[in-house]
């Protein structure tokens, strides 16, 4: 790659630590990943592993084939589960067709589906803050879609009418902005003040620290560039927590979208990636920027993380008896 031609050269950039990959999309990966090597092929995964481009292409570059859904896998082949979680249906449609199946639902995905069969058990109508037609959603609904109705603002909870509005309970999306859902939750307690709401935060911790993390960094850069791809829930959300504190900020796939233009008039550039980007594009827009002759780079670690989840008892059996 020839040294960019930049219109102004930054004097400086700050790196936010945590960034990247969250325990959940490494256990999602790693699941991919030793499934390869243990099932002959084909391995089919229903959906994108996790919502980054380059993590699925080079997946299935090494042998896996991405589906929509259950019905284009063969009867009696290996299907593993994406980590934004499935619905009982396809569950049900994996079993009919004797799929050999492998979850990769982030376990604090799960937790929230275990939230919306209990709050349905009790009889209450949920509320799911969320994006309509994320991966996420789709699969949470799915559990209890008679009992379930979706909003995104405060605006959706306004024109809400609920049949009982003295049994209501709230979940929400794992990758949701702090600032955005504490304004439709706020919406939700003055509507509905007897509602419930599950014993610890369903916006997971790998996101929250992330906003955090760039809400720290925003207040010395003029421009923040997130590393993630478009269909990335908490990549988005990072672009959106720094333009909230007045900061422009840009999402890009990779160093191939950053343009020249945005750097006029700019000292300092911020950077920080979402939870499902890889390191690697990290370090290819670090060379970008030492090409162009930037050596002043700081990194700024605002939280420790220390999360480690598990492989699922259906991969972690076989992995260790081939090992």
């Amino acid at each position: 790659m020839e040294t960019p031609k930049l219109p102004q050269i930054p004097k400086k950039l700050i790196l936010a630590k945590p960034r990247g990959f969250c325990a959940g999309v490494e256990r999602a990966i790693e699941i991919v990943d030793i499934a390869l090597k243990i099932y002959p092929p084909p391995v089919f995964v229903y959906h994108e592993i996790v919502h980054n481009s380059h993590v699925v292409r080079d997946l299935g570059d090494r042998g896996a084939i991405f589906v929509n859904s259950v019905g284009e896998t063969p009867d009696g082949s290996v299907l593993i589960f994406s980590a934004h979680g499935i619905s009982p249906e396809v569950r049900a449609e994996a079993r009919a067709k004797k799929l050999r199946v492998i979850d990769a639902t982030c376990p604090l995905v799960t937790k929230v589906h275990m939230e919306a069969i209990l709050f349905a058990k009790q009889g209450r109508t949920i509320i799911l803050v969320g994006h309509e037609g994320h991966d996420e959603v789709v699969g949470t609904m799915g559990e209890a879609p008679e009992k379930i109705v979706l909003v995104d603002t405060p605006a959706d909870v306004e024109n809400l009418v609920l049949e009982d509005p003295e049994k209501v309970a709230v979940i929400t999306q794992t990758t949701l902005s702090l600032d955005d859902t504490k304004d439709t939750i706020a919406a939700i307690k003055r509507k509905f003040p007897k509602v419930v709401f599950p014993p610890k935060e369903d916006i997971c911790y790998a996101t929250t620290n992330r906003q955090i993390a760039v809400k720290d960094i925003a207040a010395r850069v003029d421009l923040i560039l997130v590393i993630g791809s478009e269909n990335s829930s908490n990549s988005k959300r990072l672009a959106e927590v720094s333009q909230g504190k007045g900061i422009k900020a840009y999402l890009i796939d990779d160093v191939s979208k950053i343009r020249p233009e945005w750097f006029l008039g700019v000292e300092t550039v911020g950077i920080t990636a979402g939870a499902s980007a890889p390191e690697h594009l990290v370090g290819q827009v670090l060379d970008f920027f030492k090409r162009a002759g930037v050596s002043d780079i700081e990194e700024v670690q605002v939280i420790q993380e220390s999360v480690k989840f598990g492989l699922p008892p259906e991969l972690s059996r076989p992995a260790a008896a081939r090992a």
